[in-house]
């Protein structure tokens, strides 16, 4: 049985300024956006309907403002509703930590409608530029919750080789390490799979569709090995709120996948 190694979070420190891995994580992830849409646009379907490294340095700019806003929104509504209504200001607080993949992904969502309306593009095509450049940012992501010790998994037979004891947690029960199957479900599997899938032209919004139902059902999997927040627990029919919250994802993906092949729009 193993036992988390308890990673000091600080990854430099220079006096009094500290740079924390988790910081470093959202980094990398973003970087790994900027190399691989600027990438992405020199396919020549994209190449040929005026895609430029320009274009993903103003989305980038856009994403990170809607992950932001959007994960610290979606996290006071769909979990502690009641706290954050009695208490406004401590939406602003977010040192305390608290953000939502889910509502995150409403942020860029509501992002990219602006992108696209200021650049004059249609919405799915800018959907399809960047969704598959997204799932190796969620497992940058996962990576540091891994090293913080949070969000860890579900109690897991002591026999299982990869139980883990997570400290943080208060007890001395072997869990799953849900961050790391997170991170290669919806961070490397997702990534391979829609990178290969957007290689070659498709239907305008296929790729787009394509990642918000893999992501749903990604995640939707990993939710059983993942501890469900305490505050809420597991809900109707012993689902937790984030297989509650994939599921939208997953139907809705589907009959937007299904809906762009009946009439499909060229990219350019």
């Amino acid at each position: 049985m193993l036992v988390h190694p308890q990673f000091d979070p600080v990854a430099l420190a220079f006096g009094p300024v500290q740079i924390h891995w988790y910081g470093l994580t959202y980094l990398a992830g973003f970087g790994l956006f900027l190399w691989l849409a600027a990438r992405r646009v020199r396919l020549p379907h994209f190449a040929a309907a005026g895609w430029t490294r320009r274009d993903v340095e103003d989305m980038l700019f856009l994403g990170v403002l809607g992950v932001v806003i959007g994960g610290r929104l979606g996290y006071a509504i769909f979990y502690k509703p009641g706290q954050y209504l009695a208490n406004p200001a401590e939406i602003l607080m977010v040192w305390k930590g608290g953000m939502s993949f889910h509502g995150g992904l409403l942020g860029v969502m509501a992002a990219m409608v602006w992108f696209a309306h200021s650049r004059k593009r249609a919405f799915l095509e800018v959907m399809d530029v960047a969704a598959p450049c997204v799932p190796t940012g969620l497992a940058a992501g996962r990576i540091g919750n891994f090293i913080n010790g949070e969000l860890w998994g579900r109690a897991a037979d002591p026999s299982l080789p990869w139980a883990m004891v997570f400290p943080q947690s208060g007890s001395n029960v072997p869990r799953h390490p849900s961050q790391l199957y997170q991170f290669a479900l919806e961070g490397l599997l997702l990534f391979a799979l829609l990178w290969w899938y957007g290689q070659r032209e498709r239907a305008r919004g296929q790729v787009g569709a394509a990642f918000v139902f893999g992501y749903g059902v990604l995640r939707f999997v990993a939710e059983y090995f993942r501890e469900p927040d305490n505050f809420l627990g597991l809900l109707a029919l012993g689902m937790s709120m984030g297989q509650w919250l994939c599921l939208p994802m997953i139907a809705g993906g589907a009959l937007l996948w299904w809906w762009c092949g009946r009439s499909p729009a060229p990219v350019r």
